[in-house]
């Protein structure tokens, strides 16, 4: 048998069987999207597909391939769709794709499913995608079918993001390709990361509002960094990953009799 949390590295003897035996499904949801000149496209692809990987050993769980496009990058956390390289797919059309994933897995077994996001803008539309999922699932006669659903970022404790932040946190809107994804990246791609190229253009000076069209002005950096991440390293990355994997695992065990 391959030893492999991954399901599409199963084959569909090897994914049959572990869904008989009641293991749950980690569904990771990512985007391709600008991440400054020291990162690459990816990193909302790597970064929750780690987590995920890493807690499907811990909980006895599978993953599902990730959903690489995510809902359209906004200046205030992403970016935006300006720069090059950020390919982004509608609300309406990241909704239905989730919702088709997730009705399949349901159809195939699956009755234990966490969706774990890792791109800021997918947060609403992923909740859209489930619930149509859901309506589905039900009228298909599906029962037993329990989900979670969450951002894995939020399962950094306060002692970690205050070790890391001594002078305050500046907010995880504020944290697109900054000192959290760059210290992550260089835990599970480090050579995938140019440190050399880590801008120091920012932080970001944003308005508490969205303007269409985004003007020259509006706060933010050249580079799409949107705060400081020249200070990132490897062992910060590991504090915040245990944190990541231990909360993430134990809040599968309890919501799922694991």
């Amino acid at each position: 048998m391959v030893d492999s949390v991954r399901l599409d590295e199963l084959s569909w003897l090897e994914f049959a069987a572990k869904i008989a035996a009641g293991a749950p499904v980690l569904l990771p949801l990512g985007s391709t999207e600008q991440h400054g000149p020291h990162l690459p496209l990816n990193v909302d692809v790597v970064l929750p597909t780690g987590v995920c990987e890493r807690v499907a050993r811990e909980v006895g769980g599978l993953v599902a391939p990730t959903i690489s496009y995510g809902c359209k990058s906004m200046p205030r956390s992403g970016g935006g769709e300006q720069f090059p390289g950020t390919l982004s797919v509608d609300a309406n059309t990241f909704a239905l794709v989730l919702r088709d994933v997730i009705r399949n897995l349901a159809r195939q077994g699956v009755r234990r499913l966490v969706i774990v996001n890792g791109h800021y803008e997918n947060c609403w539309p992923s909740v859209e995608g489930l619930d149509l999922a859901r309506r589905e699932i039900a009228r298909d006669g599906i029962t037993g079918f329990e989900v979670m659903r969450l951002e894995y970022w939020d399962f950094a404790r306060r002692a970690t993001l205050d070790r890391l932040f001594p002078d305050g946190f500046p907010g995880i809107d504020l944290e697109h390709a900054s000192l959290l994804e760059t210290s992550l990246m260089l835990v599970l791609r480090p050579d995938l990361v140019e440190m050399d190229k880590a801008p120091t253009d920012g932080p970001a000076t944003f308005p508490p509002y969205d303007r269409f069209p985004v003007p020259d002005d509006f706060g933010l950096p050249p580079s799409g960094v949107l705060a400081v991440a020249t200070n990132s390293t490897a062992e910060k990355g590991e504090w915040l990953m245990a944190d990541y994997v231990a909360h993430i695992s134990a809040a599968i065990r309890k919501e799922f009799g694991l």
